[in-house]
């Protein structure tokens, strides 16, 4: 621990310490939890894309008018989106959900078998190196209040945080990144239409490589949450999307003679 305390440059050093004031703990603390919408973020912006110019690949590669194109990829930018945004929801919502048994269950059995839940606690505090009186004094505190009692439980018993994201927020956070990202494979193809003959014979190479800078840029805004460098992230997010959209090109390629 030490060897890493002393390979910290020195701003990063003093920035950590500032943070690390019993006044800045507290202060942090009673802020509460601060609950991220990237995983949504990011979910919605990286399928959005990755399906829509799926879609205006495979139309392409049937060799299709520039109206189907819209077409279809309209539709699809709209439907899969709202689709993968209640999908995301109920599944969010799911988890409260869980919770709110979870926690039910676990009021139950402490009113009803209360020294066989204080078993429990026993046991998971034993599992985590404690023992002895100072076991004895963890068990204690802990089973001396009920929704401290209940919380444990919940977080160490059943692996679930005590609270969760907004299913709302959840929802219209992927369905916003769905259909404004998923909309720039289908750009040049709505100028192309405005404007006869603005980009030539060049639409879906416009289209290709504005969705491939869409890849990258998701995946670069992604790389400071999780850790990753940001090229690295960002080409990761363009490979995926280009396998997709190589295989629906050549899916359109192969049927092109049933449209």
């Amino acid at each position: 621990m030490s060897h890493l305390r002393h390979d910290l440059p020195p701003a990063v050093r003093a920035r950590l310490n500032r943070e690390h004031t019993p006044e800045a703990i507290r202060s942090r603390l009673n802020e509460g939890m601060k609950h991220s919408y990237l995983r949504d973020f990011i979910y919605g912006a990286i399928d959005g894309a990755v399906t829509t110019f799926a879609v205006v690949a495979g139309v392409v590669g049937a060799e299709l008018a520039v109206g189907i194109v819209i077409i279809l990829g309209l539709g699809n930018l709209f439907a899969d989106g709202f689709s993968m945004a209640i999908s995301n929801y109920l599944g969010t919502r799911a988890e409260h959900q869980v919770r709110r048994r979870t926690r039910r269950t676990e009021e139950l059995h402490i009113k009803a078998i209360p020294e066989g839940e204080r078993e429990e606690v026993r046991q998971l505090f034993a599992g985590k190196g404690f023992s002895g009186e100072q076991l004895d004094m963890v068990v204690e505190v802990i089973t001396a209040d009920p929704k401290r009692w209940v919380d444990t439980m919940i977080t160490e018993e059943h692996g679930l945080a005590l609270e969760g994201v907004s299913p709302w927020r959840a929802g219209w956070t992927t369905f916003i990144a769905f259909v404004v990202i998923g909309f720039i494979p289908l750009m040049p193809f709505v100028a192309d239409l405005l404007a006869p003959g603005l980009l030539g014979n060049a639409v879906f190479m416009w289209s290709a490589v504005m969705t491939g800078l869409a890849f990258f840029i998701v995946g670069a805004i992604k790389a400071p949450f999780v850790g990753e460098s940001w090229w690295r992230s960002g080409f990761e997010t363009l490979l995926i999307g280009s396998v997709a959209a190589a295989l629906a090109f050549g899916i359109g390629a192969a049927l092109r003679g049933l449209a």
